[in-house]
This record gives C-alpha cells, sequence and structure tokens, in this order.
C-alpha cells in the first residue's frame, strides 16, 4: 500500500506530490486528460498548441522567484517577451512574464516526471477506516492509501469530503470565479508583432497570440481567448448546451475589436473553467488533518495564481513535516 495518493495534478498537486515523493510513495489521479489543471496546453494538431487555462507567470515573492529561475536555468521555462497591450489603460506594475518551454503544463510535467500518475480518472467516494484510505475510481475500482492529499476547488472538495472537514473548514466561502476560453486558428493572415491584448469590453478581458511564444511555426494565426468575469457568471451554467452559440459570439466580438473575420476561422473550441480562480483569501495557506491522515492545498486559500497554489502546497509540506502522518498498522 502506498503511502498518498494525491488528487489532482495542477500547480498544487504537482507540487506537493513532487516534495512528498522524496521520501513517500505517491502516486496521482486526474480525471482531465493530462497533466496541469488550469495550466493545461492544448494540442491543436502536429505542434500547434494553445495555453488555454494558465497564460503566464510573473513571480511576486522570492522564494517563489527563485524557483521559477531555476525552471529557466534547466529549459522548462523561458521569458515571453515582445508587445503586451492593456487597454484598460490601469496602472499595473510592469512584470516580466515566464510561460512553458512547450506549454503551461511544463511546470507540472517536470515536477510528476517520475511519479505515477492516473488520468482519465474521477475519484467518486472517499472513505477512512481508522486505518487507510479507500478510493473509489470512476464510480467502480477501489484502491487503498494510508494518506490523501485533495487540491481540487472548494465546492468540489465539500462535496467529496464534507464528512471530515470541521464546521470552520466547511464555512469557509472563497468566491469561486469562472471563466470562458475560446481557441481559434486563423488562415490568410500575416502574424501580428503583437504578444497579448487586455481589452476594455464587457465580453472580452484577454487574447493571447500564441504564435508569439516561439514553440512553433505555423502560417495559421492561433489565439486564446478569455472572457471578463461578468460574462463567465452569466454564460458558464448555459455553456454546454449552446456552445457552437457562444463560440460564435465571442468570435464575433474577437472580429469586431480586432479585424480577424470568423470566415477565416479554421479551428475553434470553448472551455469553461466552471472554478477557474478565488478571490476571496482565506485565513489559512493549507491544511492537514492528521486525525484522518487528510491534506488539503489549493490556490483557493490564498489567491487566484499559480503563485498561490505552489505556495499553497509548500504550506501543506511542512504542516506534515511538523505533524507526520500517524504511524497506524494496516
Amino acid at each position: 500500500m502506498k503511502d498518498f495518493c494525491i488528487v489532482g495534478s495542477g500547480i498544487a498537486g504537482s507540487t506537493i506530490a513532487n516534495l512528498l515523493a522524496k521520501k513517500f510513495s505517491v502516486e496521482i489521479f486526474d480525471k482531465a486528460r493530462g497533466p496541469g489543471g488550469r495550466s493545461s496546453n492544448r494540442r491543436y494538431e502536429d505542434n500547434l498548441s494553445f495555453d488555454h487555462g494558465l497564460q503566464y507567470i510573473s513571480p511576486k515573492t522570492s522564494e517563489f522567484k527563485k524557483f521559477i529561475l531555476n525552471l529557466k536555468k534547466k529549459k522548462i521555462l523561458k521569458k515571453w517577451d515582445g508587445n503586451h497591450l492593456d487597454f484598460t489603460f490601469k496602472k499595473k506594475k510592469v512584470s516580466t512574464k515566464y510561460i512553458g518551454l512547450k506549454g503551461n503544463n511544463d511546470i507540472c510535467k517536470y515536477l510528476i516526471k517520475k511519479i505515477k500518475s492516473n488520468y482519465l480518472t474521477n475519484i467518486t467516494n472517499i472513505k477512512f477506516n481508522s486505518k487507510y484510505w479507500i478510493i473509489t475510481l470512476n464510480d467502480r475500482d477501489k484502491v487503498f492509501f494510508k494518506n490523501l492529499i485533495l487540491t481540487c476547488p472548494f465546492p468540489q472538495l465539500k462535496k467529496i469530503s464534507y464528512k471530515y472537514l470541521n464546521k470552520k473548514i466547511l464555512n469557509i466561502k472563497p468566491l469561486m470565479i469562472p471563466n470562458i476560453t475560446v481557441m481559434a486558428a486563423y488562415k490568410n493572415y500575416k502574424l501580428m508583432p503583437i504578444n497579448s491584448i487586455r481589452f476594455n469590453d464587457t465580453i472580452l478581458a484577454w487574447a493571447s497570440q500564441e504564435n508569439t511564444k516561439n514553440r512553433f511555426i505555423s502560417k495559421q494565426s492561433l489565439w486564446t481567448i478569455q472572457c471578463t468575469e461578468k460574462f463567465s457568471k452569466q454564460a458558464i451554467n448555459f455553456l454546454k448546451k449552446n456552445k457552437k452559440k457562444y463560440e460564435l459570439l465571442i468570435l464575433k466580438k474577437f472580429e469586431k475589436l480586432t479585424g480577424y473575420q470568423v470566415k477565416n476561422v479554421l479551428f475553434q473550441n470553448i472551455h469553461g473553467w466552471k472554478y477557474a480562480y478565488s478571490k476571496i483569501i482565506t485565513n489559512k495557506n493549507s491544511l492537514w488533518l492528521n486525525k484522518y491522515n487528510l491534506g488539503i492545498c489549493a490556490d483557493w486559500f490564498s489567491g487566484p495564481k499559480a503563485e498561490d497554489a505552489w505556495i499553497s502546497a509548500k504550506s501543506l509540506f511542512f504542516e506534515i513535516k511538523k505533524n507526520p502522518p500517524k504511524n497506524r498498522r494496516v
């Protein structure tokens, strides 16, 4: 029986898995097709791809900056230099932007490259029997672990683990914000010398020209288009049944703002993150329940950025070191 089951392979899950794997046996389970969580990269054709979640990383704390610079030195990450236009004209501190060499899930891939990971695997039930965790996969198979780490968004966390959380934790109310993203490839356009555009619009918030990340050479222009918080809130619950409608609406708005015509779209796909990030910061960075050998880490504890997910995972690791798992005989 392995020591730790990690649910989720995003920044938080990959970081805690990497740290724990230095001392314990670890295995990861994720319902997605591959690693990365909200830093996922969507392959289009050949080596053409879109970063449809996390757009870039700009470190704020010295510790995280050191971590990012080390990954840059190892050629996992690189700088994303160029023209980043901001039509909101809000005063913002100019920051260095880092992206993955091949995709923004490169961080997660690097951290868990030696750890067994299972994808397209949904955790449908968890049960602690006083000695170990019984975890049900896809309503069918059962696996057994001494300890369990959850890195899912707060609403999903409450649903699966409410039996083991006290009222103080259950009453945490992070404000989870959705995000809707469209990926589009266009023909018949010369590449613009623009990396990204921040819009002052009610529907579109941001667009990134994937070609400027220098991961591929193509005559097609690839754009990742992200919607505003207000629009995403209005549309997220209707997205599954109205994908084509919302794709067209977003692409027409992009055409109006940039001139990229819908008729020149070669490929389009829409994705909705129901729990993309949290706008409310809790008074914790993570949670370790020694009674159940249950750990929780995620960005919603401390902020909306990838850095917050990393900080949460580091925090949980130090909590586990201070209060190591009980040595229950199995």
